[in-house]
This record gives C-alpha cells, structure tokens and sequence, in this order.
C-alpha cells in the first residue's frame, strides 16, 4: 500500500504539483498560523463533553460505512461545468431520507434543506459545492486500490457534499437542537467559469438570509481558510475581415494585436506586481486562425487576474484594458486597405476579495475546535472558494476541510484515503453547533 501511495504522489507531482489539501493551489503562499483563544477553547471544550454531542461524534463513527458508499454513489454521477442537475438531484433525494422535510432545488440549481431551530433568529449554513471541474464524458467511476479511492472529483468536493450529510444525519439521530436554522446546502458553479455562480445567487435578493457560513472545501481540518482570493477573468477577440496572406496583405491582423496585447499588458503588469500587496496575472488560453495562408478573422486570448485586495484587482485589471486599447489603436493605424480591426472584451469571472479579522467569533470557534479534536495549530489562508462572496459582503464565511487524506485535485488521478476522516466531520459538526447555539 505504501508503495502506490508514493506511486499515486509521485504522478500527482508530474501532473503539475502535489496537492494534499486538495485546493491548496488557490492559496497565496503565506499562512498565519493561529494559537487557540483560551475562552473558545473554554466554549467548545464544554460543547463536546455534552452528552447529546458525544452521542453525536459516535455516530458519526458508526456512519462511516454509510458515509462512504455515500461518496462513492455521489462521485460516480457525474457534474460537469454547468450540468450539475442529475447529482443536485440525488442529493436532494439523500437529504430527505436522512429526515429534513423541507428540501427545494433553487432556480440556479442549489440544493437546500431546512433545518428549523428553536428561535430561528439566525440562520447558518453549512456547505459543500455539486460541481467538478471534468467535462461531460469523463469516467468517473471509484476505483479501489487497498484503502484508497481514486476517481475525478472524489474529494474536490464530493467528499464535502459527504461530509454536509454525516453531519445532517448525525443531528437527526442524536437529536441535537439548535436554537438558529441551518442551511444544509449543496452549491453549483464553484469551479472555473461557473464563477461562483451557485453562492452569487445565495447571496443575492432572490436568496435566504445567511447569517453565517460554514464551506467545506479541501482535506485538512487544521486549514482555514478566513479571507477570499479575488480574480477577473477575461475572454478578448479581436476580430478583422480576414483574408489571403497574399493578395489581401496590409488587413489588419487580429493576431499582430493579441501579440501586441499580450506583450504591453505582460510588461506593465510585471512592474505592477513586483510590490504591494500580492497581486498575479496569467495569460491561460489563446486561439484564433484557420491556415497558415491566411490572415486571421479573429484571434482570442483568456486572461485571469488575482489579488485579495479590491484595489489592486482593479488596477492591474485597468493596465490590461489600456494593453488592449493601445494594441487595437496600433494595428488600424497600420492598416494599408480593408475594414478596421474591432476588439470584444468579455467578463468571464468575478469573483470578490475579502479579508476579515482573526478575531471573529466563526473564526475563533474553528481554530478551536480544530484543535479540539487533536489537528496540528490551526493554519489561517486565503483562497478563492465559495468564501468569497459572504467576506466580500460582510457575512462571517469560512472555508474547512472535510477530513481524510487526499491530493490530484482537478486531475484525472485525484485521489482519497479515508484517514481519520470522522475527525473532519465531527469537527464540522462541533463548529456548526457552536455557531448556532446548542438548545439543551
């Protein structure tokens, strides 16, 4: 067994980087690492010895057969960018047999259950996202070698979706009562150009009220990640008449100008992020053309900006605009006949930076309970996750990992060992009872 773990990290690495934490790639590279605050420590220690949660942590052991199968049912029904349906459907089937009566599919393709507290005077969420970043075709089929499972999104999030409902599952048959709602949600539209799409609409004026939100996201219970990594994203055309290289020579060329583009955008933009705040930029994609004879019609490039810092964002996004700008102006000025070149910017993603203080009592509650249950100190990050819009809005968000071991998030080999995987869950159950107060 120990033989293909290694085997397992060592095509993880050639694929492009180990992963442990699963989306640990998203974070910038500095981690605070947070000791516990005596008085939470204090409020969660006197949580988990009450008798109502105990039973609760057990059963959540007993369950881990269940829970499994679970993940292994959720993992094999495949959810594409944008075609999260079928899954959102069976999940939404596993959430009432597991005892909520209120379960409804959002119109953007959420899946919510109610659970009613005491008061109901706050609502909480709890929280793993449907989609996978693999497209419709892909073999999602578990694959079992010794302990480990391996099969595209089995823990970037199925394992999350898993974890919401051990939770959901142990609140009902331990019988523990809240005094606020909580939300057991499952979200569409986390990865790539689904751009946040699902918790966007949680967030907007057709959603419920969310008074705090709880993410489950990656591996390692110690990870917390507390402030949200902001990106635009840009898909740019330029578009000309095209034509032959030969006879039709002195069109403009789209081509030339995304070069241009690409060129004054890259040059600006290295000034800008050799200082400040940190701050990233990547052309990821470009196309366009038809044969090596012919000038181009049109000529594309896709563009992802990052920062956590909204000003920063928007200034490295105004250097790219005035890279465009300068590259199309140039291009027609070197025009000898024919029609003008045009440009189409397109915003393919918006997704908001946040940041929030250590200190908040969601935060402080992780950090406890994490260490509660024996994780190493708690490692505060940022990261782009389903966080982001609740920070960016002022709502208190975090994102925590579902336990276990894992790695190859977003490839084909992506993996998953169930190592003390309970010890994620019964920490996601501590941190959301905590949160919405315990009803004895």
């Amino acid at each position: 067994m120990k033989k293909f773990v290694k085997h397992i990290l060592l095509l993880s690495l050639l694929a492009g980087g180990f992963n442990q934490e699963l989306i640990a790639q998203e974070d910038a590279p500095a981690k605070k690492v947070e000791t516990v605050s005596p008085r939470y420590a204090s409020d969660i220690k006197s949580l988990a010895v009450e008798p109502v949660i105990k039973n609760a942590f057990q059963i959540i052991i007993d369950l881990e057969p269940e829970t499994l199968r679970d993940l292994v049912t959720l993992t094999e029904i495949p959810a594409p960018p944008f075609k999260e349906q079928k899954r959102a459907e069976k999940f939404r089937e596993m959430m009432k047999s597991a005892g909520l009566d209120s379960v409804w599919i959002d119109t953007v393709g959420n899946v919510i259950g109610l659970r009613k507290g005491k008061t109901g005077r706050k609502t909480v969420v709890l929280e793993g996202h449907l989609d996978t970043v693999f497209p419709e075709g892909t073999d999602v089929t578990v694959k079992r070698h010794g302990d480990t499972l391996m099969a595209p999104g089995i823990g970037d999030d199925t394992r999350g979706l898993a974890l919401v409902l051990a939770v959901l599952k142990s609140m009902q048959k331990a019988s523990v009562k809240t005094d606020a709602d909580i939300l057991f949600i499952g979200t569409v539209g986390e990865e790539g150009l689904g751009d946040l799409r699902g918790v966007k609409h949680l967030f907007s004026s057709e959603g419920p009220k969310i008074d705090s939100y709880i993410a489950v996201d990656g591996s390692a219970i110690e990870r917390i990640v507390y402030g949200g990594t902001g990106s635009h994203r840009y898909r740019v055309t330029f578009k000309g008449p095209g034509g032959h290289s030969y006879g039709n020579f002195g069109f403009v060329n789209p081509h030339n100008a995304l070069a241009s583009a690409i060129h004054y955008f890259n040059i600006a933009a290295d000034t800008f992020t050799s200082h400040g705040i940190r701050t990233t930029y990547n052309v990821g994609m470009v196309g366009g053309g038809t044969s090596v004879n012919a000038i181009p019609f049109e000529s594309w490039m896709e563009v992802d900006m990052r920062s956590e810092d909204a000003a920063r964002l928007n200034g490295i996004d105004a250097l790219l605009q005035s890279a465009i700008q300068r590259a199309l102006k140039e291009e027609n000025q070197l025009k000898r006949s024919g029609k003008d070149l045009t440009v189409e910017i397109k915003l393919v993603g918006d997704r908001p930076p946040g940041t929030q203080d250590a200190s908040l009592p969601l935060i402080q509650r992780a950090i406890a309970s994490s260490s509660y249950l024996g994780a190493p100190p708690a490692q505060l990050g940022i990261s782009s996750t389903n966080s982001n819009t609740p920070i960016a809005k002022g709502v208190p968000a975090i994102t925590i990992g579902a336990g276990g071991t894992g790695g190859g998030a977003h490839a084909l080999n992506e993996w998953w060992i169930n190592n003390k995987g309970h010890l994620g869950i019964q920490n996601a159950l501590l941190l959301l009872v905590a949160e919405a107060g315990l009803v004895k």
